[in-house]
């Protein structure tokens, strides 16, 4: 089965999940808000994905940081910053059944990742 990872009123996860939804494809949602971020699991994403594309720079979390927050930024800063703003993860994480990983919306993305 898919597992979503995301925040349930994020709007790149609602597209996520009606695209799934058209498409017939059953998932088990994993919100940030109400349920937290597995440590593992955040752990195993920025080891798969690197932590800079885990890292979401374009929303409003990101700019609201204290200039010293995003100064000087590595992996471990980052995973800091992802452990302490859940807002920050890029989302949705999809995990596909065969441990394959996508990470934000882009439907040419979701179309490749399940032609099969």
């Amino acid at each position: 089965m898919l597992h979503v990872y995301g925040i349930s009123n994020c709007g790149t996860v609602k597209k996520a999940r009606a695209w799934l939804e058209q498409r017939g494809l059953p998932y088990h949602f994993h919100d940030f808000k109400k349920d937290g971020v597995p440590e593992d699991h955040l752990l195993a994403w920025e080891t798969r994905l690197g932590w800079e594309k885990l890292l979401k720079k374009t929303g409003t979390t990101w700019r609201t940081l204290p200039e010293e927050a995003k100064a000087g930024l590595n992996r471990d800063k980052a995973l800091a910053l992802l452990r302490s703003q859940h807002n920050l993860i890029r989302r949705p994480i999809v995990e596909l059944p065969d441990g394959r990983l996508l990470a934000g919306f882009v439907e040419a993305e979701y179309e490749t990742a399940f032609k099969e």
